[in-house]
């Protein structure tokens, strides 16, 4: 199923921490790249956290040290763990994957959004 299911979005004050949640049903996140992007009114969606083709770790350089992306072993769901939240982080928050076929990109899948706001 092509299909990701975002929660855990809400509201909270600076800070604070949020977890994120993305799941799918036919183990995407061991097959294919995946990560979390965000998104604010008039700016372009860019990428905060992410796997690489070898299930390392990249981080955004405005997240590094306070964001924390993981997954179940059976790649059914992706975690985002945002500590020290600040208002700056306040965006929707879209988990993805990318398709690739023979090593070709094939598709882009997205999460419906979640909104996280931090208040100051």
């Amino acid at each position: 199923q092509r299909q990701l299911v975002e929660s855990g979005g809400g509201s909270v004050q600076a800070g604070g921490s949020l977890r994120l949640t993305c799941s799918n049903s036919r183990n995407i996140f061991s097959i294919y790249n995946s990560g979390w992007y965000r998104q604010t009114p008039g700016k372009e969606r860019d990428w905060v956290a992410r796997f690489d083709a070898h299930d390392t770790a990249h981080y955004a350089d405005s997240v590094k040290g306070r964001f924390t992306i993981s997954k179940d072993s059976d790649g059914n769901t992706m975690y985002l763990q945002m500590d020290d939240l600040k208002p700056e982080d306040t965006a929707v928050y879209y988990c993805h994957y990318e398709e690739l076929r023979n090593f070709e990109k094939v598709g882009d899948y997205w999460g419906q959004g979640t909104q996280v706001t931090v208040t100051s």
